[in-house]
């Protein structure tokens, strides 16, 4: 009887005990929120840190002339862009790349490297000296995470660069063609080299020359004498002066440079000595202007305007002056003849002149002249490096339309 009506009496007190808390909600939370406090201020939560890079490996950078070690790894697990409304967590904020002479110990930062990048290369080890490596992850908490030593590694050179093989064939293959060009014109073999009109016209407007009694003008225009175009007038003054010599027909050459009289003093006497007329070499025939374009300009013009040369020879390099001296020469009546490597001035000399030499003509010139068997390869052979590259051409453009890598990836040097 009085364990039944003690029952009934907390039975009560507990409903009345829950409508008191009903009645005042915020109180009820708090014995909940007391407990929760001190238990996360006696075991707190475990945090998240940082994931290591993995797979770091270390090893004598490939193909280069020494000095540096490469260093790979694969991406820290907290090295990424967390997605929109993603709880981000620890992110990555750089890798700290550590070097070592000792694999325990004296581990110093050489560099910091950006996340998403997974390669390094040190370009500050010494050849021949043993380096151990570390990479450190660092959070944005200030958490750190170190990979496994890797190493020893030393730097050394190669002698050869693997990515080159393909210019080592090409070279390889292009020198024996040319030499292979070379002999064949030596035993006497024709090689055919296409009609330059410029050049088929030289003998012509010599002996034009001759007929009117009057001189040949030769400029060899502006440039020095280590120039191509320079060169390439030496060898075509050398042939007409062998011409003017068998014509006995006199050649004037005003020059801009002195190294470039000197020589050209020296080409002409050579051509008359060996065409047979030593004795009709005249040294003032070759003579010196001055070096300011203009003025050198005038008294080439002057010159024209008072000899009246049969034919003027423009063969060298030019530059604003080349129309002035082309238009002077076709008011004085004279056939002209121009050949430069100046882009830019060709169309004044076509514009103005009777025949010109169009880019490479010039330097085929030369060859096409003299008819030397090491000139006349090396033009054949250049002609036969050409026609392969434009076939290479197609097939590298076909290559990679229908995505045969193989064959793409067989011509790239990097």
């Amino acid at each position: 009887m009085l364990k039944r009506v003690f029952t009934k009496e907390v039975a009560g007190m507990r409903q009345n005990q829950h409508r008191w808390y009903r009645s005042v909600p915020p109180l009820a939370l708090i014995p909940a929120l007391y407990l929760v406090f001190l238990v996360s201020a006696f075991f707190p939560l475990p945090s998240a840190a940082i994931e290591p890079p993995t797979a770091l490996a270390a090893y004598d950078t490939p193909n280069d002339p020494g000095g540096s070690i490469t260093l790979t790894w694969e991406l820290s697990p907290n090295d990424r862009i967390p997605e929109i409304g993603e709880e981000p967590g620890v992110l990555l904020l750089t890798y700290g790349i550590l070097r070592s002479p000792h694999p325990q110990t004296g581990f110093n930062e050489i560099d910091i490297v950006l996340p998403g990048i997974s390669e390094y290369t040190d370009d500050t080890a010494d050849d021949g000296v043993s380096f151990y490596y570390i990479v450190e992850a660092r959070g944005d908490d200030r958490s750190t995470a170190l990979t496994p030593v890797v190493g020893p590694v030393k730097a050394s050179g190669q002698v050869f660069d693997t990515r080159k093989t393909v210019l080592l064939i090409f070279m390889i293959l292009f020198g024996g063609s040319v030499l292979f060009l070379i002999q064949r014109a030596r035993a006497g073999k024709e090689l055919y080299i296409r009609p330059i009109p410029g050049l088929a016209a030289v003998d012509e407007a010599i002996g034009r020359a001759t007929e009117m009694g009057r001189p040949i003008l030769f400029v060899p225009g502006l440039g020095v004498a280590g120039d191509v175009a320079t060169l390439a007038a030496f060898t075509m003054l050398g042939r007409i002066a062998h011409k003017t010599a068998e014509y006995q027909t006199n050649v004037r050459v005003p020059c801009y440079d002195p190294m470039v009289m000197t020589i050209a003093q020296d080409v002409v006497k050579s051509a008359y000595l060996d065409a047979g007329y030593p004795d009709m070499y005249k040294e003032d025939d070759v003579f010196f202007v001055t070096q300011d374009q203009f003025s050198y300009v005038a008294a080439v013009n002057g010159l024209m305007i008072r000899e009246k040369p049969a034919t003027n020879f423009y063969i060298g390099k030019f530059y604003a002056e080349s129309l002035i001296l082309a238009e002077t020469g076709n008011i004085a009546g004279s056939i002209q003849i121009a050949g430069t490597d100046e882009i830019i001035q060709i169309p004044f000399f076509v514009a103005a002149c009777d025949y010109t030499l169009i880019g490479e003509e010039l330097y085929a010139a030369s060859a096409y002249l003299s008819r030397e068997p090491p000139l006349l390869g090396t033009l054949k052979g250049q002609d036969w490096g050409k026609a392969a590259m434009m076939i290479l051409i197609v097939l590298g453009v076909l290559a990679a339309t229908f995505g045969w890598n193989a064959f793409v990836d067989f011509f790239a040097t990097q």
